[in-house]
């Protein structure tokens, strides 16, 4: 048994290396609906459902896309709104919209895209994504990098340094990864990289022991996989939220967000007491929640609030706040904390 302890030894274990982690591959693969009959509009799908979003989590919108749009055709064609209503409640909505005007730009190109500095010139297409498209589906020798990437090639190689964020981190170890591709099918050999970071090595307890590639594994030889790769803490920002849950005849008041509102455009939440130009009192507080969102932590706070004739006069006055009978709630497209949240308030007893 023999441990690599730097970037060119692993390179020239590279045959040997990629005969363990694609033999294992081979056999332990899951079985995910994307890589069942694989096509190249599965694969795109799938790859902007997986961006910042976890298997697990994709799996019944990926099923409930393709039975619904089934082809870059569909896609192109759809109306906006149904297209973010099948992606509701998957977080980054711009993914959404990305991939729609992505579909619109495939069907109208003469000559559709195969390399990945071509893909890169279409909507939502960054340097990862570009490469696993184009590596599945067209053999493109590019290597896919992203966190699971990273950490599995600082453990191999036993990189010390420490990055000042994923981003230099990925570009550290993008050459690497690219050398570590010839010789093999390049679709093969990221997505097995991807399943080894997704089921085996783990950020934390990573399963060293059952590791296809753990005799090529610096870190494991160290005894200390979990210190790596090093990354600087991102500095974490509290962000406060106070909203207004108002009802009127078995309506609900939400604001339906605008384009200039970029990421939240075309969803509808719940509205911001300063919007309505509101103070709740602390009697009216109906739920407190606290999520994570980037490098952002928020506590938001719902207070009920009641429709009065200067209320009303605001509304009228404001195109992007709109009542919403409860019993059209499911039509409208909600963001998945908010809906969430309106679920809970609109089912307790009033």
């Amino acid at each position: 048994m023999f441990f690599v302890a730097n970037p060119e030894k692993l390179i020239s274990a590279r045959p040997a290396f990629q005969v363990a982690l694609h033999g294992w591959y081979a056999v332990h693969q899951r079985k995910l609906p994307w890589r069942e009959a694989p096509s190249l509009y599965k694969t795109v799908v799938s790859e902007f459902m997986l961006q910042q979003t976890q298997v697990v989590t994709v799996l019944p919108y990926f099923v409930r896309w393709l039975r619904e749009l089934p082809d870059f055709a569909t896609l192109a064609t759809a109306p906006e709104a149904r297209v973010m209503k099948l992606w509701e409640g998957l977080g980054y909505y711009s993914r959404a919209r990305n991939l729609h005007r992505l579909a619109q730009a495939w069907v109208a190109t003469p000559t559709p895209p195969r390399t990945p500095a071509e893909w890169r010139e279409l909507p939502g297409i960054g340097p990862y994504t570009a490469a696993a498209i184009t590596s599945i589906s067209f053999d493109e020798p590019a290597a896919v990098v992203d966190g699971n990437v990273v950490r599995i090639l600082a453990r191999l190689t036993g990189e010390q340094r420490q990055f000042r964020d994923g981003t230099e981190a990925v570009k550290h170890f993008t050459p690497l990864a690219d050398a570590l591709i010839p010789g093999a099918p390049p679709g093969t050999h990221n997505q097995a990289m991807m399943e080894l970071g997704a089921t085996v090595c783990f950020r934390q307890k990573p399963l060293c022991l059952t590791c296809p590639v753990a005799a090529f594994c610096a870190a494991r030889g160290a005894g200390e996989p979990e210190k790596l790769p090093r990354l600087r803490p991102k500095p974490i920002e509290a962000k406060f939220v106070i909203r207004a849950f108002c009802l009127d005849r078995d309506r609900l008041l939400l604001r339906r967000g605008q384009a200039s509102a970029k990421r939240l455009v075309g969803l509808h939440e719940l509205p911001e007491a300063a919007d309505l130009d509101v103070k709740p009192v602390a009697k009216d507080l109906l739920l407190t929640k606290r999520r994570a969102f980037t490098r952002f932590q928020i506590t938001e706070s719902i207070y009920a609030v009641k429709p009065t004739s200067a209320l009303f006069k605001q509304i009228a006055k404001d195109e992007t706040l709109e009542w919403v009978p409860l019993k059209q709630l499911d039509l409208v497209t909600l963001s998945g904390p908010h809906r969430r949240w309106i679920h809970d308030l609109v089912q307790a007893p009033r």
